[in-house]
């Protein structure tokens, strides 16, 4: 599909796929030319195999071309060759585009900032999220594998009205759950292990983004729980910290000293926390930021610094907050190796209000003992 928006007169034209009775046989309806024309109230709407023929006319007009280049899209090569007649004809005839831009400028902003429909759709998505989640901590027990977890997880999305999940679910048990990414899934849960969950739904194109951190057998440990309460306290102080006019840096600030702080009362750094801080000595244990844009995609478009000045929080603005520790085996030295395989991540989804801010997730509970409640419960 292709979509062209603007031109010397605004118009909205589109490009879909035509119909094909043996595609369709194998890959499902399509809707065509005029049904696409009619749902999307479309100026203009034509079949793909007339792109080639007509994007150099839609262009001819154009001074400048909004376009977000993405391998393999089929349409790169059209606006190169609308750029080249333009400067063989432009000269003469003053007829066609001389110049290529990222819309993101543009469409960036606008997608930054939540309307109300929006929110909506995010609060849909951050429910049917909630119920996987929900499903996931059910199937959590020692001997189970984390296959099973992201099975329980995926299907409470499904159910619930998801289209899928928006991202590889991670289930990370024991020291999987100190790789950040991890999406192999592929480990029983041992007894006494901490599970990180970190999982989202897609429900009409909008995503929640969760993560939780539970005890394989429904209690942590005195030194799991140390860690935990940590992570826990950095994810309140920063999610205190939002609110309009306030710099997203700031938020991430307000996690990177509670957790510097908890770094050093767990006896794993020495000395001050200010000067810690700024050393970046928690950096081996808290290695990633504390929040990404959310809404249409997981990490939604969006500057987080412009013009060399951190991004300051507005109204509708929609993002996680998800501190963690990683204690990872092998890369420890003093104090931290009694923590040696722990990792523990706390994520919600945030939307700034016009006094403060709105926990979207705020349903699924992060205190320690309603974690541990979760754990082997079906909801």
């Amino acid at each position: 599909m292709a979509l062209l928006l603007g031109g010397p007169e605004p118009r909205f034209v589109l490009f879909v796929l035509p119909r094909d009775h043996d595609a369709e046989l194998w890959a499902g309806p399509r809707l065509g030319p005029e049904e696409a024309k009619e749902r999307t109230g479309a100026d203009e709407c034509y079949s793909t195999t007339e792109l080639e023929a007509r994007l150099p006319a839609l262009l001819e007009g154009a001074r400048l071309i909004q376009y977000r280049a993405r391998a393999g899209d089929g349409v790169g090569r059209y606006v190169t060759e609308a750029l080249a007649d333009a400067r063989t004809r432009g000269a003469r005839k003053g007829l066609g585009p001389r110049g290529v831009v990222d819309p993101g400028e543009i469409l960036d902003e606008l997608r930054l900032r939540k309307d109300p429909a929006e929110v909506e759709c995010i609060r849909t998505a951050v429910a049917v999220t909630l119920e996987g989640h929900r499903a996931g901590a059910a199937a959590i027990h020692p001997g189970t594998g984390e296959w099973d977890v992201e099975a329980a997880i995926e299907g409470g999305f499904r159910r619930a009205g998801a289209a899928g999940p928006c991202f590889g679910t991670i289930v990370g048990s024991g020291e999987n759950a100190c790789v950040l990414h991890y999406v192999a899934n592929s480990a029983t849960i041992g007894g006494g292990a901490l599970v990180l969950v970190d999982a989202g739904a897609e429900v009409r194109l909008y995503n929640g983004d969760v993560t939780r951190t539970y005890p394989s057998n429904g209690r942590f440990s005195a030194i799991q729980r140390d860690v935990y309460e940590v992570v826990e306290a950095a994810h309140g102080a920063a999610i205190a910290k939002v609110a309009p006019g306030v710099a997203l840096q700031d938020v991430h600030g307000a996690a990177v000293a509670a957790i510097t702080e908890g770094l050093v009362s767990l006896g794993v750094l020495e000395g001050s926390v200010e000067v810690l801080v700024e050393g970046d000595a928690y950096r081996p244990y808290f290695p990633h930021r504390t929040s990404h844009w959310l809404g249409i995609d997981v990490h939604d478009p969006g500057d987080y610094i412009r013009s060399g000045t951190p991004r300051v929080l507005e109204a509708g603005m929609v993002f996680t907050v998800e501190p963690g520790l990683y204690f990872r085996p092998g890369h420890l030295e003093g104090g931290a190796d009694r923590f040696s395989g722990i990792g523990v991540r706390i994520e919600d989804d945030v939307l700034v209000t016009e006094t403060g801010c709105e926990i979207l997730t705020g349903d699924l509970p992060t205190g320690a003992e309603d974690v541990e409640s979760l754990v082997g419960h079906v909801p």
